[in-house]
């Protein structure tokens, strides 16, 4: 018993077919592309299932076009007794072999009756490469509303309530809102509204002088307030979230997706599909860990520029908000679109969208030697080597953000207040042992070698 029934919804039509229950845990980890059509399934599975021709994975399977009143705001209430009855129509939910699979993508629902296997929302899949399954593992995890159940009944149940739910919240991208002219003018009028009084003249010293230290330091406070302000104060137009709240939403999502492509690219020694511009995913797309520290840097980069064009305490007039509105428009894409030498030369925009393609900025084995002049670092970086080393994956880490909650990677401000107080108590107790240690020491008490205080030497003569 190998095959099974599968069924494949999205908001215009069904797909029903037999196919070999092993492409089920395929078909799987291809939701953690986030498709929303049958055909941004069917580019998806490419990363897991290479085609073996150009007749796709579904050319035997029988297609309805689905009702009307099938989904949410396309005729009738998608809770009636007529919906109900026409799903049961439009679906094929006679078992076959070893059983039968729903994937709906409108709904985000996978119901799963089989006695082949039972893949759930996050896992391992291995490799096919059109001919014969390999031993590339491929992790996957799919975002949080997915809802996976056991029998078609259950998926029926279920069906009406998730589509009122993802009907409620649809999926929106907010980097207009985000990026655009409502952050400016959140910028412009935060920094238009500081009293005459607040330090202008350490904040205008810190400007013309670079060894003002107590300048720099009253500068840096107020950009960092106002940069705070901006990402926590909740608004309307993000649904009554903070811009914090939305770049932060998908972030641990995405960045494992990433992560697991790297793997496979390391594996396979080719890069994975990445997600068409034209794909559901890309356009509304969540922020990853990279776009959230360029962000943080542009807003920085903004608010210094701000300091820079117009002093404190200069005319307010509205003549002179446009004008900083028009020009700090101007410096975000000159910034976003320009080698920045902090990134080693690359372009911002450029990192943005990679993420949001889900594809990993690669390094050649040559661009990871960090020393020249070293003959086997050369055989390493040189690509026809045998020694050469494979792709690399380059990251931002976000070391040189403000060690505050509000530019903190942890989504509540009590996880960040725990983690400070666990670092706080790991430094407590590293600085007590190293002070005992060296009091032993001192007093000539011979000490048992200690591995983390006593690191074994490397010993370059071995092998």
């Amino acid at each position: 018993m190998s095959e099974v029934k599968l069924n494949l919804v999205d908001a215009e039509r069904v797909l029903h077919g037999t196919i070999h229950g092993s492409f089920v845990d395929a078909f799987v980890a291809a939701l953690s592309a986030e498709p929303e059509t049958i055909g941004e399934l069917e580019a998806a599975l490419a990363r897991y299932h290479k085609p073996r021709d150009a007749n796709g994975y579904f050319s035997w399977f029988y297609s309805t076009q689905c009702p009307t009143n099938f989904l949410p705001n396309r005729g009738s209430s998608s809770d009636s007794p007529e919906s109900a009855d026409d799903l049961r129509t439009a679906l094929d939910a006679e078992p076959w072999d070893a059983g039968i699979v729903v994937i709906d993508l409108a709904a985000r629902i996978v119901a799963i009756d089989s006695l082949y296997s039972q893949p759930g929302p996050e896992g391992e899949v291995f490799y096919h490469d059109g001919h014969a399954l390999t031993d590339i593992p491929i992790l996957y995890r799919l975002p949080d509303d997915w809802l996976f159940v056991n029998s078609v009944d259950a998926y029926r149940w279920s069906r009406e309530r998730h589509l009122r739910e993802r009907a409620a919240r649809p999926a929106c991208d907010f980097r207009p809102i985000l990026f655009g002219r409502p952050l400016l003018e959140f910028l412009v009028n935060a920094y238009l509204s500081l009293p005459m009084e607040t330090a202008s003249a350490a904040i205008a010293r810190a400007l013309t002088s670079d060894d003002d230290e107590a300048g720099h330091e009253a500068l840096a406070k107020e950009i960092s307030t106002i940069h705070a302000r901006w990402l926590l104060t909740v608004r309307a137009d993000l649904r009554g979230e903070s811009p914090r709240d939305v770049l932060l939403a998908h972030q641990d999502f995405i960045d494992f997706d990433l992560h697991t492509r790297s793997l496979q690219w390391s594996l396979q020694n080719e890069g994975p599909p990445c997600l068409a511009k034209n794909s559901f995913a890309y356009r509304s797309a969540g922020f990853g860990t990279h776009e959230w520290i360029l962000y943080y840097d542009l807003v920085r980069h903004l608010l210094h520029s701000l300091f820079e064009l117009q002093p404190i305490g200069a005319a307010r007039r509205v003549e002179d908000a446009n004008e900083l509105l028009a020009t700090l428009d101007q410096l975000k894409i000159d910034w976003l679109e320009s080698p920045q030498p902090d990134l080693d030369g690359r372009i911002p925009a450029i990192l943005i969208d990679n993420e949001r393609k889900r594809l990993p900025q690669a390094l050649r084995p040559r661009d990871m030697i960090v020393d020249e002049d070293c003959p086997m670092c050369q055989l390493f970086g040189d690509e026809t080597s045998p020694l050469g080393m494979g792709v690399g994956f380059w990251h931002l880490d976000g070391c040189n953000m403000d060690d505050d909650f509000a530019f903190s990677f942890y989504k509540t401000r009590q996880e960040w207040e725990v983690e400070n107080r666990r670092r706080e108590e790991f430094n407590k107790e590293f600085n007590r042992k190293w002070v005992e240690r060296e009091q032993r020491i001192a007093s000539g008490e011979p000490l048992e070698p200690d591995p983390f205080f006593d690191p074994e030497p490397f010993d370059f003569e071995a092998g």
